[in-house]
């Protein structure tokens, strides 16, 4: 019997998704535990969740820091093994024409952030780190010490569209004013762009004539809380694979991919 995985878990609010997680794992359906609940929120309601279930918590408050460079920028600390060269050559969330001084500061102020999320996650040794509704963008500098084996992505998300369409932090909105006649929800492994890692999971719904922004919402929620806890259930089984894909074109040439391969469930 496999042991228990050790699930770290990240929010900026409610929680929702860590409760559909937490209680999928009380119940045995994931074999696994919850070792922590961070947030960039001190208000995020979430928190609470953990404090009533003794789940050590914590928060890193992304704002302050960034208002802090802003300010007094000689206060804000960056990592010694901060290399931001290294970073902008991986990060894909900016495009080239993006303003360098605007990207330079932001992965100054997400090092300094990300440094202190690694120190705060450093007591609890963790298989899976979950992002439940986590609202910041993970850098090459937090995700590259996460992920230390290519073949085996230790940084998962939900997202509230069906990706690769409608990336970013209003998923349901962009598919509903769209018009859209399907909509979903999709968990992935984290990379360096803006919810663009190798696919894990879908579920999707229907949206008619009489739906609103928040009946679609209402649908999304429902399956996000069933989708993401299948998800995590897999990769502690095992069951998840990272492989690269090639795919031939018409004009003779090839696509390779980066692609997540479920693998057939364990026999009892």
């Amino acid at each position: 019997m496999k042991e228990p995985i050790r699930i770290g878990a990240l929010i900026s609010g409610s929680g929702t998704n860590l409760q559909a997680i937490i209680d999928a794992c009380e119940s045995g359906d994931i074999g696994g535990r919850i070792v922590f609940i961070g947030s960039d929120n001190p208000d995020a309601a979430g928190l609470e969740k953990g404090r009533r279930l003794k789940i050590p918590t914590f928060v890193v408050n992304y704002s302050a820091i960034i208002r802090r460079l802003k300010k007094t920028p000689e206060t804000v600390k960056v990592p010694d093994d901060f290399d931001l060269d290294a970073v902008l050559s991986k990060q894909n969330l900016f495009s080239a024409d993006t303003d360098e001084k605007k990207v330079k500061a932001f992965f100054i102020t997400r090092a300094a952030a990300e440094a202190k999320l690694l120190d705060r996650m450093n007591p609890y040794p963790f298989d899976l780190l979950v992002l439940a509704g986590f609202m910041r963008n993970l850098t090459p500098y937090l995700i590259d010490r996460v992920n230390t084996v290519w073949d085996h992505p230790r940084i998962m998300n939900i997202h509230p569209a069906l990706l690769p369409a409608f990336p970013g932090i209003d998923g349901y909105g962009d598919t509903f004013r769209y018009g859209c006649k399907i909509g979903g929800c999709t968990v992935h492994f984290v990379d360096y762009g803006e919810d663009s890692g190798p696919i894990i999971g879908q579920k999707t719904y229907e949206i008619f004539e009489d739906d609103t922004l928040a009946s679609v919402r209402a649908k999304g929620l429902k399956l996000e809380w069933e989708l993401y806890p299948e998800c995590v259930k897999m990769f502690a089984e095992g069951r998840l694979k990272k492989v690269r894909q090639t795919y031939p074109l018409k004009d003779g040439k090839k696509m390779h991919r980066t692609v997540v391969r479920i693998l057939p469930s364990p026999k009892r």
